[in-house]
């Protein structure tokens, strides 16, 4: 229940994908996951985190793709196409 509360305040489940390079191996790409809740399109939670990461963590970072959905929409609706009684 404590995860319904965000999405009643627009908040999405967002998922980013980090590519980071390694910092003994420049050459070489990690990837990272990372998931929380967040607004979209200007995700101030995604931004604080790669934030803390460009401050802390000595791997620098490629790219980072981003995916979001709401969890809570509309129902949906649709017409039945057969109707059965069970007796």
């Amino acid at each position: 229940m404590a995860n319904l509360a965000p999405q009643l305040l627009r908040y999405r489940l967002t998922t980013a994908q980090i590519l980071y390079r390694l910092p003994d191996h420049p050459a070489l790409l990690q990837s990272y996951t990372w998931q929380d809740y967040d607004l979209a399109p200007d995700y101030p939670v995604l931004r604080r985190f790669l934030e803390f990461w460009r401050r802390n963590i000595e791997g620098p970072l490629h790219s980072v793709q981003v995916a979001s959905t709401r969890l809570i929409s509309a129902g949906e609706i649709r017409t039945a196409s057969a109707h059965l009684t069970l007796q």
